[in-house]
């Protein structure tokens, strides 16, 4: 039925024990820490946003959304000139749904600056929509 296996392991957990001298795998990969994690989420979700703000052709709101992956990231996201899509309301229904999920990540990770820039973004889109905005922001 079940066969123990009998080879070692690739990767050892630190502190597991060893032999003298054996390499330590902390150093062979790379590791990074829940904030880290999160600040690249977070960079990831507003980058989508600024592509689909860039589509909508909202320069200014797409500025403040660039800072914010920027300072994130360290370095200014790639920016191209893209071709808007036929449907204002669909890019706005997107840019909604990414905007609460930068919003999500943002709480999570405490970060004020961007939970509010993304609130913000969340009730510009859902005001472009027009009757339908009643149902994304949750009014009657």
């Amino acid at each position: 039925m079940y066969e123990p296996i009998r080879t070692k392991p690739a990767v050892h957990r630190a502190g597991a024990g060893g032999h003298a001298g054996s390499h330590d795998s902390r150093g062979s990969y790379p590791h990074s820490t829940r904030a880290e994690a999160l600040d690249h989420q977070l960079a990831g979700h507003l980058s989508a946003l600024l592509t689909v703000t860039d589509q909508l052709g909202l320069d200014r709101a797409g500025a403040r959304i660039a800072a914010q992956v920027t300072r994130l990231r360290g370095s200014e996201p790639a920016r191209a000139p893209i071709a808007q899509e036929a449907d204002p309301a669909a890019l706005h229904r997107r840019a909604h749904d990414l905007a609460g999920r930068a919003l999500v990540v943002a709480a999570s990770r405490a970060d004020t600056t961007v939970a509010i820039l993304a609130a913000e973004r969340m009730d510009a889109h859902a005001a472009a929509l027009g009757p339908v905005s009643r149902d994304l922001a949750g009014r009657p």
